[in-house]
């Protein structure tokens, strides 16, 4: 009987409410079994977002080649290498330079924080990236060669719309970290391949109707990639929000006047630790754009290539980069909003949640990484065999 009592003597921590030696171990096996098992749905989820994103990419580089070649048969190289390099170009570096760091801010810490106040900082995104489409644009226009008109028309109006089409794409921003944040994976696979889709096939009709219109087609097209793309983040939410599933999720927003930019009374209109995060991710995303598209840069600042050879240059450069593309970069998106869900950013490295790894997920990445390793060896040597 004393040694059942002596079972029984109270647990005292500094601080703490007496519980039972037995509860206080159960209390505290269930919840480390609790961030356990959210460590593991975050690691499936991530798994999961990282293989849509593989398949996503495959998706993306096919239709992109077979767009190529059909598009070569009825416009010029150099028409192709101005919209591949130098516009597509433009685009990206609006967008990258625009949303990059607000994307690395608020994905960190997860769903933890005032959404509110996060909200309001993702829609900077859009004035941001106003300013950097005048001035990029106006650098597009003046400050760089233009192609001749005889060969490539309407530069000049192609140039608006692209930066256009960024402008309009940073619109779903806050859609798309919300999304992200709470694993909402297939939203983000079907609104880009059903963009994609409708890019393509919008862009071969209009070219076999009216080649003739030459850049209007691709800034056309890349306009509705952008509009179709908004469309369906915000057709999705509209349903989603207030809806049973989205409350079983526990999600912060209750309907989409709530993602709107305003003040809530006595809070400040942003949180200010996440700005200075993000200002100091803005510094690092100068350095990144720079090596990741370091040689559009030097094509086109420089003109070392002409438009054609750009052209050329950029189906071959997207041929040798497809191991990158296809593995490293969908891991690099999926596995970052998987750390930022279960790590703590400031934190030590005992006050991070425990992550149990499947032993079976090792060897399968392993195989998967020199499988892509084998692959890009054997279309290195099919590329660079010269020619009998």
């Amino acid at each position: 009987a004393r040694a059942a009592e002596d079972e029984e003597v109270p647990f005292r921590a500094k601080g703490a409410v007496s519980v039972p030696a037995s509860r206080g171990l159960a209390q505290a096996l269930g919840c480390c079994q609790g961030r356990i098992m959210g460590s593991e749905d975050a690691l499936h989820s991530a798994t999961t977002l990282a293989s849509y994103n593989v398949l996503l990419q495959v998706l993306f580089r096919v239709l992109t080649f077979v767009l190529n070649a059909f598009t070569l048969r009825f416009v010029s190289k150099e028409l192709l290498g101005v919209v591949n390099v130098r516009l597509a170009l433009l685009y990206s570096t609006v967008v990258f330079l625009s949303r990059e760091a607000f994307r690395r801010a608020c994905l960190s810490g997860g769903s933890r924080r005032d959404w509110r106040q996060a909200v309001n900082l993702l829609w900077l995104t859009v004035p941001l990236g106003a300013v950097w489409s005048v001035l990029l644009g106006a650098v597009w226009l003046w400050l760089l060669e233009a192609p001749d008109p005889a060969a490539v028309p309407h530069y000049a109006p192609a140039v608006g719309l692209f930066a256009l089409s960024a402008l309009q794409e940073l619109l779903a921003e806050p859609l798309w970290v919300l999304a992200q944040t709470h694993m909402l994976i297939r939203l983000k696979v079907v609104a880009e391949s059903l963009s994609i889709v409708v890019k393509c096939v919008f862009t071969m009709v209009l070219i076999m109707v009216s080649p003739h219109w030459g850049l209007y087609i691709f800034s056309a097209a890349q306009l509705l990639y952008t509009g179709c793309l908004v469309l369906c983040y915000a057709v999705y939410f509209l349903q989603f929000l207030g809806s049973v599933p989205a409350k079983e999720r526990g999600f912060p927003i209750g309907s989409l006047a709530e993602l709107l930019p305003r003040r809530e009374q006595g809070e400040p209109l942003i949180d200010w630790k996440l700005a200075r995060l993000t200002w100091s991710f803005f510094k690092q995303s100068f350095l990144k754009q720079i090596l990741t598209e370091g040689e559009r840069y030097v094509m086109t600042f420089l003109n070392v290539l002409n438009f054609g050879d750009q052209g050329v240059y950029d189906i071959v450069n997207n041929l040798g980069s497809m191991v990158a593309r296809f593995v490293f970069l969908p891991i690099e998106e999926s596995f970052y909003v998987f750390f930022s869900r279960v790590l703590q950013r400031g934190g030590g490295a005992r006050d991070q949640k425990q992550v149990c790894v499947p032993v079976s997920l090792c060897p399968s990445v392993s195989l998967c990484l020199c499988l892509c390793v084998c692959v890009s060896l054997s279309l290195c040597l099919c590329v660079s065999r010269p020619p009998p």
